[in-house]
């Protein structure tokens, strides 16, 4: 018999209540794996981390249109689409499902409690209850975790540097993302320390950021913090616009929000975090089991700043912040 050339073997027992992957010999082919992705944001706000882990399936021998099929549900930012999103994706049977942020992860968890779960990126998971503990997940959820809920005061720190003067803050505010609780909470909690006046706007639809910024120029807030949040993060380029006309320097979550017009910001690289997680998705696929698997958090916080948007809201930073910095956009 000619010998042929095998496509990627999934290794030792399918993960329990799924379907094993065939192996394909002589002439039968093998069905495609099903990879079902569920993102809180948008198709467009969300390439980068998605071209990260679909080129890191690559390196792993996992071939789109060959030995892997992807299925994409993405919320737009609207979390009531979340639910009905996970109930179409969990129809299909995947085999593993990559999901991000906090919202997208707990939509699914009320779904499903046997197809595995790997967070893409995602804020506490021990707190909101996706997994018992990092090193020991238990059930089907695993993947990467950030500090998301812990950066708030450091974040505060980075204006204070760029603004020593600085009394005044303005936040945005989703209502509808769980995160906001605890990342609010630690906000305050270092705003008072550093006695610092908070001024939240509390939103629910990026419609509401003009009249947000508004506010802000009305109670004349000397700069802008900008939780991570998938609302932000798919209408990043309109907030750097909304900060510039209103000469508020702003620090994000994401370097992406700085890339896109944003002035500084402080936090994981997430398409990092979509890279590792093909790792996980290849460790299920071949057999082990997601509470098995411990939750990774990131390695290096990084600070980027853009001096072109500096220059637009007439700033210089200070040499001692731009040493700091892991990136800076010219």
């Amino acid at each position: 018999m000619r010998r042929r050339e095998f496509i990627t073997l999934v290794g030792g027992a399918a993960v329990t209540g799924l379907a094993a992957w065939p192996v394909a010999t002589g002439a039968q082919e093998s069905k495609p794996i099903l990879i079902a992705i569920l993102l809180a944001a948008s198709a467009a706000s969300a390439s980068s981390q998605l071209d990260a882990f679909r080129d890191a399936m690559r390196q792993l021998g996992y071939i789109e249109g060959r030995n892997v099929r992807f299925e994409y549900r993405f919320a737009d930012g609207v979390v009531d689409q979340l639910p009905r999103l996970a109930a179409e994706l969990i129809a299909l049977d995947p085999n593993v499902i990559l999901s991000g942020p906090l919202p997208a992860h707990l939509a699914l968890q009320r779904a499903t409690s046997t197809i595995p779960i790997v967070m893409g990126t995602g804020a506490d998971p021990v707190g909101f209850g996706l997994v018992k503990s990092l090193a020991r997940p238990g059930g089907n959820i695993t993947g990467l975790a950030n500090f998301a809920e812990e950066l708030a005061s450091k974040q505060l720190d980075l204006i204070r540097q760029l603004l020593p003067r600085l009394s005044r803050v303005g936040v945005l505010i989703n209502v509808t993302n769980p995160l906001h609780v605890p990342q609010w909470r630690e906000t305050q909690a270092a705003a008072t320390k550093a006695a610092i006046a908070l001024m939240p706007f509390e939103i629910e639809r990026a419609g509401q950021l003009e009249a947000a910024f508004a506010m802000f120029v009305q109670e004349r807030v000397d700069a802008l913090l900008v939780p991570p949040d998938f609302i932000f993060y798919t209408d990043r380029r309109l907030i750097a616009e909304l900060a510039a006309a209103a000469r508020l320097p702003a620090v994000y979550f994401l370097r992406a929000q700085v890339e896109d017009g944003g002035l500084m910001s402080y936090g994981p690289d997430l398409r990092e975090g979509f890279r590792r997680a093909a790792t996980y998705v290849d460790k299920i696929l071949k057999g082990a089991k997601p509470g098995d698997l411990p939750v990774e958090q990131p390695t290096k916080i990084e600070l980027v700043i853009n001096l072109k948007t500096a220059k637009v809201l007439g700033l210089e930073i200070p040499p001692q912040l731009l040493a700091r910095a892991d990136d800076v956009i010219e």
